[in-house]
């Protein structure tokens, strides 16, 4: 079995974070004080931050030992008009800028929507625009990973295949991984077992290589979905998705990188992942030995 390597985070400042110095600096220190590894920066309704503002949070990051990445605001489609397309790009290119300065690795965004047309359509659409994207950060000296996620309803942008494409044809781009969205997206209860865990993340790893383990960004709460796909979060204990099999194999392809939870019990139910993902690598471990 390889090594074992996530973190675990929140999408967001923690609940408990003090009111002093509060905001995602007080968050840092509060998912540190934790014992959490990683913090995504809300920036979902816009980017609104100052360069000032920025420095100090790469340098409260760094001090913490707390890996950042940035979710962008939701109103991004790359399969947007073309009148539209120019607020979608600045709003990832904004996110991509000023997350950098503030020391994120990861920008995590929604791809966008279909449009009800074909998926192979949408995608060639979306393919020519994120990698121009990526070229333009490239160019300005931005190295940072733009990362479409997952989508919960099969009306989205955001299939597994959508995210692995994007990320197979784009140096710079790599999927987020949210598998609560992945178990709402079918609307019938499936995705949700050891096999099925297990063959996706070895899709993933025939697509994208080992990398594509190592350098995983995972999106993780309970979920409420329907026919059409996700509803809305909800706390791990209140939802049918089963995380300690995904935990399970996790564990055992030896995948690395964060997962970050959006649950509405944030901190709670990050902390519950950190331990039952512990508990899955040292089964894992006994289970190998001769």
């Amino acid at each position: 079995m390889a090594k074992a390597g996530l973190v675990f985070g929140t999408v967001g400042t923690p609940l408990s974070t003090p009111k002093n110095p509060g905001g995602t600096v007080g968050g840092i220190r509060r998912a540190a004080e934790m014992g959490l590894g990683a913090l995504e920066l809300a920036w979902v309704q816009s980017v609104r931050v100052s360069e000032g503002k920025c420095a100090e949070i790469k340098a409260t990051g760094a001090a913490h030992h707390i890996a950042l990445s940035v979710h962008a605001p939701y109103f991004i489609n790359l399969n947007a008009g073309a009148e539209e397309w120019p607020r979608s790009r600045k709003r990832l290119m904004d996110a991509a800028h000023y997350g950098y300065l503030a020391g994120a690795t990861d920008i995590i965004f929604h791809p966008g929507s279909y449009f009800g047309g074909p998926p192979q359509a949408a995608l060639e659409q979306a393919l020519p625009r994120l990698r121009q994207c990526v070229a333009d950060l490239r160019a300005a000296g931005n190295p940072v990973t733009l990362r479409p996620e997952t989508m919960g309803k099969s009306a989205m942008l955001g299939s597994l295949e959508d995210t692995l494409s994007m990320a197979q044809e784009i140096d710079g781009v790599l999927p987020c991984i949210d598998f609560a969205h992945l178990h709402a997206r079918p609307g019938d209860g499936s995705v949700n077992t050891y096999a099925e865990w297990v063959a996706l993340l070895k899709r993933v790893k025939k697509t994208l290589g080992a990398r594509g383990l190592k350098q995983l960004h995972i999106h993780l709460s309970g979920i409420e979905y329907g026919p059409k796909g996700e509803k809305h979060h909800l706390p791990l204990a209140e939802s049918d998705l089963k995380y300690k099999d995904l935990f399970r194999a996790l564990s055992e392809v030896g995948a690395g990188g964060r997962v970050l939870c959006e649950s509405p019990k944030m901190e709670e139910d990050a902390r519950l992942m950190q331990k039952t993902y512990a508990a899955a690598v040292k089964k894992a471990a006994q289970r190998a030995k001769p």
